[in-house]
C-alpha cells in the first residue's frame, strides 16, 4: 500500500506524540530518582545517589518487594496450570456450558477491579474465615488467569489439530504429543501470558487492598503510601524507576520468543 508523503509525516508525528506521552514521563520518574531535592521538584537542583542507597537499606521497601514477588509468582503458576487447561478444554474440545465457561474466565479481568474486590473481600470475610496470605493469592490468581487463558486459546484455534491427530495416529500417546507437538507451539503464548500475568499481579492495588491479611504490605501499597509523605517522594521515585529498568528484561525475553517462534 502507497502511502502519500503528507500520510506519512502525519502518522510519524502521531506515532512520536504517542510514544513520547508515555516514555517521557517514565524519563522524568527516572531522573528524580537521582535528583538532589527531598521534593519531586523539575528540574532537578542537583543530582545524588544517596535516594538508591536509602532504598537498598530500607527493611520496609526490601520486605514489601519480596512480598509483592513471591505473590507474583505464585499467581502466575497458578494462571500458568489453570489457564492453560482451560484453554486446552474449551479450544479443543465440544462440550455443553464450553462458550459459559470461556465467559465466566474472562469475567473477573473485565469487572471493575473495585467490585472484585468487593465481592472477594465478603466471600472471605463472611465464609473463610477471613483475610490472609492465601486469601491474596487466591485473588490474585483469580484475575491472572484470563491472560493465560486468552493467550493460549487465540494460539491453539490458530492451530490446526491435523498435526497432532497424526501424531497420535503415528502411536504417540496424547501426553506424549502434548509434550512433543502442542506445547512447543503453545511455548510463546504462555511465555507471553506469564509476562502479563505477572505484571498485572505485580502492580495490582484495588484486589489488593480489600484481599490482603492484616500486616501484609505490596509494593504498590507502599508506593500509594508513602507517595505524598514528606521526604519520601525521592524513594518513591527509586523504586519506580528501578521497576521501569528491571521490566525492559521480561519483555524483551517474551518478543525475541514469539519472534523465534513464527
Amino acid at each position: 500500500m502507497h502511502l502519500t508523503r503528507g500520510v506519512r509525516v502525519v502518522l510519524t508525528l502521531m506515532t512520536a506524540a504517542v510514544l513520547a506521552f508515555i516514555y517521557v514521563p517514565l524519563g522524568v520518574v527516572v531522573v528524580n530518582s537521582f535528583s538532589a531535592s527531598v521534593s519531586l521538584t523539575w528540574p532537578p537542583p542537583g543530582f545524588t545517589t544517596r535516594w538508591w542507597q536509602a532504598a537498598v537499606g530500607n527493611e520496609v521497601i526490601r520486605s514489601a518487594m519480596i512480598s509483592s514477588v513471591g505473590l507474583a509468582v505464585v499467581a502466575t503458576l497458578i494462571a500458568l496450570l489453570l489457564g492453560t487447561l482451560t484453554a486446552q478444554a474449551v479450544g479443543r474440545y465440544e462440550f455443553f456450558g464450553r462458550e459459559t465457561i470461556s465467559l465466566l474466565v474472562v469475567l473477573p479481568i473485565a469487572l471493575p477491579g473495585i467490585v472484585t474486590g468487593i465481592a472477594l473481600n465478603n466471600v472471605f470475610t463472611g465464609y473463610l474465615g477471613g483475610l490472609s496470605w492465601m486469601t491474596l493469592v487466591v485473588a490474585h490468581g483469580t484475575f491472572t488467569i484470563v491472560v493465560v487463558y486468552n493467550n493460549s486459546v487465540a494460539r491453539l484455534r490458530r492451530l490446526s489439530p491435523n498435526v497432532e491427530e497424526a501424531s497420535m495416529d503415528l502411536g504417540a500417546t496424547r501426553t506424549r504429543t502434548y509434550w512433543a507437538i502442542t506445547f512447543p507451539m503453545l511455548r510463546s503464548a504462555l511465555v507471553d501470558g506469564a509476562v502479563l500475568a505477572f505484571g498485572l499481579s505485580f502492580d495490582e492495588i484495588i484486589v489488593t487492598t480489600f484481599t490482603a491479611g492484616p500486616g501484609i504490605q505490596t509494593l504498590p501499597i507502599w508506593i500509594l503510601t508513602n507517595l505524598f509523605r514528606p521526604g519520601q517522594g525521592p524513594l518513591v521515585a527509586v523504586v519506580a524507576a528501578f521497576l521501569v529498568l528491571v521490566s525492559i528484561g521480561p519483555i524483551y525475553l517474551a518478543q525475541h520468543l514469539s519472534r523465534s517462534d513464527r
